[in-house]
């Protein structure tokens, strides 16, 4: 049966946005057939050509928003050739382009289009070898990018969309100048589709130089305005704050903590796996292979509490979130929102708990008032009912969570070493020497 006619995907609304009928056949066998509103308003003029400036809060659908008119453009190009890619997908964290790649991928492959993740933190050469052998979209972080252009792997200049996602995330972690160098590699007359949630730290800037004639799409003020998203604060004594958390922490389904230092987190999350709670941390400390393994953890349901930090956390989007607990008040409203975006997301419900001290309390106050939110301080202690009621938790056992369980999720299993056929069994013949450190290893390049 052709797939642009299956029946799955006949009343799909993405039908009616004029989206390639492979890729609605695609979405419908994932259960996907309803648009998100930045889907309903920006796809039809990304299909048309235009370059669209869209501003919508995380968790809004812009993965599709820009994902489905790129491949649907692709769906009538010549494959691309060595090291010149059509499409560009800009991110501003490894997470985030995994994701990215993640939701895409099973959609390329519809239409097979190649595809190839480039971020730092990962090998050099599986994605030489793949840009070697062409890429139709590549999904990258910009310091990777880069270095991979002074390198001579990649050459923009064939790209026929260019995705910027996230764009003010982007810029707040300092990538403003790359993102521009590498703009200016690419076809004055590409399309160019940028998504953010705000246009501050220069995002507005870049818009105006990089957009041509761009149509503007907002689904979302500025403000947590989410009708399926609860907001309380609650006022905790300092040395009840630590109880509090662990009471809030221990319910069921997936709950994210925010603190504001890699130092608060890890003592977060082991203070809260000796009250009986399992949680792991993720921040900046973490090489890539454990942030990798503590999210997929995350994700899978495996770990039930993560304890992260602002910047770590920026490229989380992971469903099904019910709670985003502050263990440390946000620094801004700004961070406010992003944090409760992580929760409520495409509808689903969800709850954001800040925890501040007494003398916390008017300053926080100030900033969910600049975020929108209207509500009223509750001063609380780890045995109060409102606790309970409001993130569904309960007193924690009081036994230790078993490190055994944590080194399960940070530490990758080892792979099962057999002897080839017909050759010597392990241990037989001479050993080999150990290399020593330095010795016979190319120096590791800073990536993004």
């Amino acid at each position: 049966m052709d797939t642009a006619s299956a029946p799955a995907g006949a009343d799909s609304d993405f039908t009616q946005l004029g989206v390639d009928g492979r890729l609605v056949a695609a979405l419908a066998r994932q259960g996907i057939t309803a648009a998100f509103p930045i889907q309903r308003v920006t796809i039809p003029d990304a299909l048309a050509g235009r370059d669209v400036l869209g501003r919508g809060q995380t968790g809004s659908g812009k993965t599709l928003a820009f994902g489905l008119p790129l491949l649907h453009r692709l769906s009538n190009e010549p494959p691309a050739p060595a090291h010149r890619p059509h499409a560009l997908i800009l991110t501003p964290t490894r997470e985030l382009a995994m994701q990215v790649l993640e939701a895409l991928a099973p959609l390329a492959s519809t239409l097979h289009l190649r595809h190839q993740l480039v971020a730092g933190g990962m090998p050099y050469a599986p994605q030489l070898r793949s840009l070697e052998r062409g890429v139709d979209v590549l999904v990258a972080t910009p310091g990777r990018l880069w270095d991979l252009i002074e390198r001579g792997a990649v050459d923009l200049s064939a790209v026929h969309v260019t995705v910027i996602d996230e764009a003010d995330h982007m810029a707040e972690m300092g990538f403003v100048e790359v993102l521009t160098q590498l703009l200016d590699r690419t076809p004055a007359d590409g399309q160019r589709l940028l998504f953010s949630a705000t246009l501050d730290h220069g995002v507005d800037a870049v818009a105006a130089r990089y957009l041509h004639d761009p149509v503007t799409h907002s689904t979302d003020q500025a403000g947590a305005s989410v009708s399926t998203m609860e907001h309380h604060l609650f006022l905790v004594h300092p040395h009840e704050k630590k109880t509090v958390t662990a009471a809030i922490a221990n319910r069921p389904g997936r709950t994210v903590v925010f603190v504001r230092t890699k130092l608060g987190a890890d003592r977060v999350a082991i203070q809260l796996r000796e009250s009986g709670v399992f949680a792991a941390a993720l921040h900046g400390g973490l090489n890539q292979a454990q942030r990798t393994r503590v999210l997929a953890a995350f994700r899978s349901g495996e770990l039930p509490v993560l304890v992260a930090t602002d910047v770590a956390a920026r490229g989380i989007h992971v469903d099904d979130v019910s709670l985003v607990l502050q263990a440390d008040p946000p620094a801004d409203h700004k961070d406010y929102l992003h944090r409760s975006g992580r929760t409520a997301r495409a509808g689903s419900a969800g709850a954001v708990v800040t925890l501040a001290l007494p003398h916390q309390r008017k300053p926080v106050q100030r900033l969910l008032t600049a975020a929108g939110v209207h509500t009223e301080a509750t001063t609380v202690g780890p045995q109060d009912e409102v606790v309970m009621v409001t993130a569904g938790g309960a007193a924690p056992s009081g036994e230790a969570v078993p490190q055994s369980r944590v080194d399960a999720v940070m530490r990758p299993p080892r792979a099962s070493r057999r002897p080839r056929q017909g050759g010597p069994s392990r241990g037989s013949g001479p050993r080999r020497q150990p290399t020593r450190r330095g010795e016979e290893r190319p120096a590791r390049r800073p990536s993004s």
